[in-house]
């Protein structure tokens, strides 16, 4: 998994988590695939044709089975902001809970923008355009125009 219940602490403590879980693991292991998968959602983009504008495609699977100091720190703060949301979502045992949606909402709207190519990372592995395309060709096919048939009542 990109992210590791250890990753936690740097947001939320271990006995929030604890009075929150009830001490069951099961709960924030869920809560952390949870996130990933949201993650995952926002990096990978789907295969509408307004996604092959020439905004960066991530290798999102390069990214999220980086681990240590390799995953990017970015990424990071966001699938914990989210991971927290998931598990204050349960309870709101001495955490201030207006901060911590500001902070979920916060993630998401930037992983949005990062979706829409409104920011980008330099530093994510992107996938290359494959060769079998012409790019020109790819530009002519983006856009159809034409009319219909013409109408005739007599035939």
């Amino acid at each position: 998994m990109f992210l590791q219940k250890e990753d936690l602490k740097n947001n939320i403590y271990n006995y929030q988590i604890d009075q929150i879980t009830e001490g069951d693991d099961i709960i924030v292991l869920q809560a952390m695939a949870s996130a990933e998968e949201e993650l995952r959602s926002y990096l990978q983009g789907n295969h509408k044709k307004e996604y092959l504008d020439g905004r960066l495609r991530y290798d999102v699977d390069a990214i999220l089975s980086a681990t240590g100091t390799d995953r990017n720190a970015m990424l990071l703060n966001c699938a914990i902001n989210i991971a927290k949301w998931n598990i204050v979502d349960l309870c709101n045992v001495d955490i201030i809970y207006e901060q911590a949606k500001e902070r979920y909402d916060r993630a998401v709207d930037w992983l949005k923008q990062l979706a829409k190519g409104v920011v980008n990372l330099s530093s994510l592995p992107t996938i290359k355009e494959s060769d079998d395309t012409d790019e020109s060709e790819s530009k002519m096919n983006a856009f159809i125009y034409g009319s219909r048939k013409k109408f005739n009542h007599e035939a």
